[in-house]
């Protein structure tokens, strides 16, 4: 038994091994803030080669190569992004894998591969009382940093539990959660689970004509974009 069992997984990974492989090769699946692999070491060197990167050579997607990646966009005209798709692929010279791409975990989630049609309202709520009225790119930011928080080993894992954790969306407190999004909201909230983060990777955000907590003044800075402040 035990020596069928030890056959077993040799043959698994076997069958393993191309797809592994293969998850691992530049231009093989989008790119962005906390993904690791061969192909990142090889987007670092590249980024290192031509000035945008001073970090170490990790393979380990993180804010420094994030900060790259976004001056490479800014300087070659790009949506600065910094995801890794398509357009960035091209720019960086390396050619966009298509015919048996590995999902990215962040930017290919849709309500219906992870991310359930109640999370969505749920998302498009959150963005609709805390920011209705603030420039689109702000509102998808919101969305971003529950995403980002959910990601975050500092918070909760599930979209609800980032949502309803005591005392962290004003919106939730005063009951304007609960008012029925527009469909705006919704676009915001969709954009965000395909991957654009308009906040920089941010974990928090305030508005500093309302904001009462002197704690949220001392994280460190990212942008500004409307009337929001967004903070690591």
């Amino acid at each position: 038994m035990r020596k069928l069992t030890c056959a077993s997984l040799v043959v698994l990974l076997i069958v393993l091994r191309p797809l592994i492989s293969h998850a691992q090769q530049p231009g093989s699946r989008n790119l962005r803030q906390g993904d690791s692999g061969a192909d990142v070491t090889e987007i670092q060197r590249r980024l290192q080669r031509w000035g945008y990167y001073e970090g170490p050579i990790s393979g380990t997607f993180g804010p420094r190569t994030l900060a790259a990646v976004q001056a490479f966009q800014r300087r070659h005209g790009l949506p600065v992004t910094g995801i890794i798709a398509s357009r960035t692929f091209g720019a960086l010279g390396i050619a966009r894998r298509t015919a048996a791409a590995a999902p990215n975990r962040a930017a290919a989630v849709t309500p219906t591969r992870g991310v359930s049609p109640n999370d969505l309202q749920l998302l498009a709520r959150a963005v609709y009382g805390e920011a209705r009225g603030e420039p689109f790119e702000g509102q998808v930011a919101v969305v971003a940093v529950i995403m980002n928080r959910i990601r975050s080993p500092l918070f909760p894992n599930t979209v609800s539990g980032v949502i309803f954790q005591p005392l962290a969306f004003t919106a939730v407190a005063d009951g304007q959660f609960y008012l029925t999004p527009n469909a705006e909201a919704f676009r915001a909230a969709q954009l965000a689970l395909n991957g654009w983060d308009p906040s920089g990777g941010a974990l928090y955000y305030f508005n500093p004509r309302t904001a009462t907590s002197a704690w949220i003044w001392t994280r460190p800075y990212i942008k500004t974009i409307g009337r929001h402040r967004f903070l690591r």
